[in-house]
């Protein structure tokens, strides 16, 4: 319910979406705890979808969008693109949901002060509440700032312990006791289960841009989850699998009025420990869910909205003070550059924009490392000859790059004979190829005489086809023998 807020969605949504995607992919999906309803980033970046696009119905943009993602998913599912969760690299998911988690935070201002807030970006929203101030509410403030507290001290005294539910009973129980003035509660709960409802399809031009980066981020963040959470004896993950389970799932909660699903740390984390051994927990869920729509949303009536934002609050300092950047830093500052970027991203151009530029910066950071595999020099090689050891394919994109590294190594050392040592190197390409062929004509002309060693099956194999003419042996101790015998 919380999640619906940032969605921009009344909270009956965020029940929606932990009924019918929960079950699909109960039924279909190959991780055990997983749990699948939605996540603080897919709230966000539908609630940003939703006040771009929505003319007026943003449940019916919400919900068409749900099924477009699936539908992407789908097709990347049967497409077999499940390795593309891994082009997402782990600085940059911790620097976006750092500044996800900033910006989440800063939509709550105006429920947690009771006051309303404008702003396209965190900044606008913070000075917007700022100017507000004279304006707050002193009960919302009391109940929102309570909340906050007792949350965090509930975690601090066990994880295990329902803080959000807790906080939810004592703010309804507030209501129904002391009926305090000034404290604006939640709009009401339909009573009832969703009723299907096609598409707008007049909104999926508008809806696709941002559908491709709920899908990347969704399923990014359930495989992390999923993977997290696995236990030894557990079926082992299948990448495809969850695409379509994940996608049919969103294609199935969109018809059912849901707004985009996908698996989550905190949802699964809450799931497992309460001890959940198979997909059943998923079914229990759904069906305490229906149970909760068709009975219990009249509770709901009573129940603060400063106390939802609380719980949107506490969820957002989890993804701002986590330890991961921290760790981060110690561990390689270029990558924690590239984590910042991601944040910096998200704060300054929003979160559609931010999600390219995440994506962006990931993609540039694959090419850069792709451009220059690790060159080695090989020690204890006699006089004369020097001995290098490739390590990484060589292909179009890095082919000349690797000669022009080669050939400095060679101009400094000035050898009788480079020894490339290509037992590392898997595979090879045609432009690497010719690179290496002009490259080994190059060394003739100045008098170094070019060999191989180690050379595997199928690049050895490709050399052969272009009559590659080279000494070549099966690896370095071999290669130095000869050498020693020569002198």
């Amino acid at each position: 319910m919380a999640y619906a807020t940032i969605a921009g969605l009344p909270v009956e949504y965020g029940l929606y979406c932990a009924l019918v995607p929960m079950l699909v992919y109960a039924a279909l999906g190959s991780s055990r705890p997983l749990s699948v309803s939605t996540t603080s980033s897919i709230s966000l970046i539908t609630g940003a979808t939703v006040a771009t696009v929505a003319a007026g119905d943003r449940a019916a943009v919400a919900s068409t969008l749900a099924v477009v993602v699936g539908a992407v998913l789908l097709v990347a599912g049967l497409l077999r693109l499940g390795f593309v969760a891994d082009f997402v690299s782990d600085p940059i998911l911790a620097g976006f949901k750092v500044g996800m988690g900033l910006v989440i935070a800063g939509d709550q201002l105006g429920r947690i002060l009771g006051v309303p807030v404008e702003g396209d970006n965190v900044f606008e929203e913070t000075w917007s509440a700022l100017t507000e101030l004279d304006q707050a509410s002193g009960i919302t403030i009391a109940v929102g700032l309570g909340c906050i507290a007792l949350l965090l001290a509930l975690h601090r005294i066990s994880p295990t312990l329902p803080g959000p539910l807790l906080v939810v009973a004592g703010g309804i129980a507030l209501v129904a006791l002391a009926d305090p003035s000034g404290l604006q509660l939640t709009p009401t709960v339909p009573q009832g289960l969703p009723r299907p409802a096609v598409p707008e399809l007049g909104f999926v031009d508008d809806v696709f841009p941002a559908a491709l980066g709920i899908a990347l981020i969704g399923f990014t963040e359930s495989m992390a989850a999923a993977r997290a959470f696995r236990r030894r004896d557990d079926q082992p993950l299948d990448a495809n699998r969850e695409l379509v389970a994940l996608g049919a799932a969103n294609v199935a909660g969109g018809i059912f009025r849901a707004y985009p699903a996908g698996g989550g740390l905190s949802q699964t984390a809450v799931s497992d420990g309460a001890g959940a051994a198979t997909r059943m927990a998923s079914v229990v869920t759904a069906g305490l869910v229906a149970l909760t729509l068709l009975v219990l949303a009249p509770i709901f009536d009573d129940l603060p909205d400063a106390v939802l934002g609380a719980i949107v609050v506490v969820a957002a300092l989890g993804l701002i003070l986590s330890p991961e950047l921290r760790r981060i830093r110690r561990v390689r500052t270029r990558d924690w550059a590239f984590a910042l970027v991601a944040l910096t991203g998200i704060l300054f151009l929003g979160t559609l924009k931010g999600i390219l530029v995440a994506v962006a910066v990931s993609l540039i950071v694959l090419l850069y490392q792709a451009s220059r595999p690790p060159v080695r020099v090989l020690e204890g090689m006699p006089a004369g000859l020097l001995g290098i050891r490739i390590e990484g394919p060589l292909f179009f994109a890095n082919a000349r790059r690797m000669v022009e590294r080669v050939t400095e190594l060679v101009e400094q050392i000035d050898p009788k004979v480079l020894l490339l040592d290509l037992s590392a190197m898997p595979d090879m390409d045609v432009t690497a190829l010719n690179a290496g062929r002009e490259f080994a004509d190059g060394l003739r002309a100045r008098g170094v005489e070019p060999w191989l060693a180690g050379a595997l099956p199928r690049p050895l194999e490709m050399l052969e086809r272009v009559g590659f003419e080279v000494r070549a042996f099966p690896d370095v101790p071999s290669a130095t023998e000869e050498y020693g015998r020569r002198r």
